[in-house]
């Protein structure tokens, strides 16, 4: 019988993140701390506007890129938080969350043979939407000792003349990493003086702990050739709204929307419905949300370092990526090991990249108390393994 799969699609590898997870779900004492997913409900104020708007048999297509009010949101946002400035009628499409944004921005910008430049470690989704593209994927190893940012150099010894994307995915999943104005400006000559453009992932950008964000989209000369990627899941605890956004130039976002249309038609009527109260009057739940987990960051960061665990201190979205490269075995084995010992999942740091080996992540989107139990169990883990795996 012929071959249904196509080859391009079976080289891609599964997601490294959801393995542990399968384990998880059947081990009942299980501490998981692995799932990107804010643990707070989505604010009721958010999801009453969702019920109305089923009671009021809001339940039909919206405009393939959008409700007319909620681009209008998304601009005001983007232009009072970023100072970014769209024309929502025709520079901003609504998309079934982030995720998509980025799929339909590398098939509408990638011809085959194209390279795009993915930081890494990082977000699960850029190498295969890229390959899936047909584009080239190529990857820039990030290093700790320059606390997972990019750096000029890294992006000018990466270029060649097939260069076309960069995927800037800042703050960073896995690792917390953030890059601040001074830092995006050296980048942002270098992106000038070489033509490239940027698929900006700004998806964290309301969980920055020391610093506002800045998207490089605001400094001069890169509105013009970023697409701006942003979303509801994490910034109002929306996962499950399944609801994103992109922002940039017309004639980018025109082709995206295009292929938006015959893949999705629209993105659901009552999330967006729901996502236009929360631009509107979710400030307060956003700022709270911060702050929790800023004291779940800051507990994490105290708790490594009694258990002499290396970590470099994220200043955004809500994972820790700790060194344990010291007790000799991989990342997998570290996090395997961890998980039969002492019930608690973490994630290996390769299933961000083969940059992320002697790392994991730990997420911290989780209520205190829960990661107070998982930390005792990772301490006495941790002991275990400094004495040498003594046999049961």
């Amino acid at each position: 019988m012929r071959d249904p799969l196509s080859e391009k699609v079976k080289v891609i590898k599964p997601s490294g993140i959801r393995k542990f997870f399968d384990i998880v779900s059947e081990m009942p004492d299980a501490i998981s701390l692995g799932v990107g997913e804010p643990d707070f409900e989505t604010p009721w104020h958010i999801r009453e506007e969702g019920v109305y708007s089923l009671e009021r048999a809001r339940t039909h297509y919206t405009s393939n890129a959008g409700l007319k009010e909620l681009k209008e949101e998304i601009a005001h946002y983007l232009k009072r938080r970023f100072a970014l400035n769209y024309n929502p009628a025709n520079e901003v499409l609504v998309t079934v969350g982030g995720s998509e944004a980025i799929d339909v921005a590398m098939r509408a910008m990638l011809n085959p043979g194209d390279e795009v430049l993915i930081p890494q470690p990082s977000y699960v989704a850029y190498l295969p939407c890229t390959t899936l593209a047909d584009g080239v994927p190529v990857i820039i190893n990030l290093q700790e000792k320059n606390q997972f940012k990019l750096t000029a150099e890294e992006l000018e010894a990466a270029i060649t003349p097939k260069t076309k994307i960069l995927v800037l995915p800042f703050p960073n999943n896995p690792t917390g990493s953030v890059m601040n104005r001074e830092d995006l400006a050296k980048i942002a000559e270098v992106i000038l003086r070489h033509d490239l453009w940027v698929v900006s992932d700004e998806i964290y950008s309301e969980l920055s702990y020391q610093e506002d964000h800045v998207s490089i989209a605001s400094l001069p000369g890169m509105a013009e050739r970023t697409i701006v990627i942003n979303g509801f899941s994490k910034s109002y605890a929306m996962t499950g709204w399944r609801l994103g956004y992109a922002a940039g130039p017309a004639n980018v976002i025109s082709q995206m929307t295009k292929i938006h249309q015959f893949c999705i038609m629209c993105a659901p009527t009552t999330s967006q419905f729901a996502a236009v109260e929360a631009l509107r009057n979710g400030d307060p739940d956003v700022a709270h949300m911060k702050e929790t987990y800023n004291q779940r960051r800051r507990y994490l960061m105290h708790a490594m370092r009694e258990m002499g665990l290396d970590c470099f201190e994220p200043f955004g979205a809500f994972y820790i990526f700790p060194n344990i490269s010291r007790f000799g075995m991989t990342s997998d084995e570290f996090a395997t090991k961890l998980l039969m010992k002492e019930q608690v999942a973490v994630v290996p740091g390769t299933a961000f990249g083969d940059c992320g080996e002697g790392f994991v992540r730990i997420s911290y989107a989780y209520s205190l108390e829960r990661l107070k139990k998982a930390m005792e169990r990772i301490a006495r883990f941790i002991k275990w393994l400094e004495a040498g795996e003594p046999e049961e």
